[in-house]
């Protein structure tokens, strides 16, 4: 059956609380379970594969005990050759398979580079459109028991930058399961990334498969005196640097771009008409980073709508550092966005 008839596009519900509708919470993992029980169960040809997939926690809940319930042929372990990996998921879907490839970390994918940015994001280009690439390989990134260097990096503005791929970053349990169907849906390779802080939130999350359309940015807030485009748990964080703003006086209109690739320039040029002013927030290094290319795009396309300069909230240009207290220096946060969003509007 053709994917598109498996579910419908949708945009995140607004319950009515008092009417006494009922309210279906999961949390951002569960969300992402479910995602892959429903696609597992709608279409054979999906798998799921990846180092820990079938362990008791099963990475972070989000695949916990599917490999129970759909067999190890099509969830199951893998060994740490992450280049293996991606090949084996790059034939496996060139013959008409819709691999589901997870990572723990995205530091490993540079290890995949080769298959991800040479074979898989090239050969629907190559043969002219009639060879498709259907994979899906997740990540995790952030934060927390000393990760450092070599096991925290956001690595998400290498793959934006590689033509082929597209690349979605899901900040609502909703978007998680909408984002991943849509992604297991597409004809060719999708990155997705999760950051390991959003596992503690709950977010409604319908029942039935649905899909939330690749490429289409959300507006979180509405405002008019400052746009802030925030990525992932930077989106939760900017929402909560809006109530601080709103305290000063500050309207801060907050968009979640949620697809980095496509990206929605229309929305953050309307806003930004609107506001004349831009902030970036992404938990990702300043230089080259896609708040970089959220500014390029809106002083490209929409210069005469900007009253100030904008600006970035990024990480600083140095390796993740390991210590709990050089972590809280070097991770921006509410803090961060409160103070550049002052000097911009005052």
């Amino acid at each position: 059956m053709p994917w598109t008839k498996l579910y419908v596009e949708r945009q995140e519900p607004h319950f009515d609380h008092d009417a006494g509708q009922a309210v279906r919470k999961l949390s951002y993992g569960e969300a992402i379970r479910e995602a892959l029980d429903q696609a597992l169960a709608a279409d054979p040809n999906v798998y799921v594969m990846g180092q820990g997939v079938d362990d008791p926690g099963g990475m972070f809940g989000s695949t916990k005990d599917l490999h129970k319930k759909y067999g190890g042929r099509r969830v199951f372990d893998t060994p740490l050759s992450e280049n293996a990996v991606i090949g084996m998921a790059l034939g496996s879907a060139m013959c008409g398979l819709r691999p589901v490839s997870v990572h723990n970390r995205p530091d490993f994918l540079l290890v995949a580079m080769d298959q991800i940015a040479n074979h898989a994001g090239k050969w629907h280009y190559m043969f002219a459109g009639r060879v498709k690439v259907p994979i899906v390989i997740r990540a995790c990134i952030g934060r927390g028991w000393g990760s450092a260097a070599q096991h925290s990096q956001a690595l998400q503005s290498l793959f934006v930058h590689t033509p082929g791929l597209k690349v979605l970053m899901p900040t609502t349990a909703f978007d998680a399961k909408g984002l991943l169907l849509a992604a297991i849906a597409d004809p060719n390779p999708v990155l997705y990334f999760e950051q390991r802080w959003l596992y503690k939130h709950t977010g409604d999350v319908p029942e039935e498969m649905y899909s939330v359309p690749i490429g289409q940015g959300v507006i979180r807030r509405e405002g008019k005196d400052i746009t802030i485009v925030a990525v992932s748990h930077m989106a939760v964080e900017a929402l909560r640097a809006a109530e601080e703003l709103a305290k000063l006086g500050i309207s801060a209109e907050i968009i979640d771009p949620r697809s980095l690739k496509p990206f929605d320039e229309q929305l953050v040029l309307d806003s930004v008409k609107k506001t004349g002013r831009l902030l970036v927030a992404d938990l990702s290094w300043k230089t080259c980073g896609f708040a970089a290319e959220v500014i390029a795009t809106v002083t490209e396309k929409g210069f005469a709508s900007l009253k100030s300069a904008p600006v970035r909230v990024t990480f600083p240009d140095i390796p993740t550092p390991s210590s709990y207290v050089l972590e809280e220096a070097f991770y921006p946060g509410v803090a961060d966005i409160v103070s550049a969003a002052r000097k911009m509007v005052e």
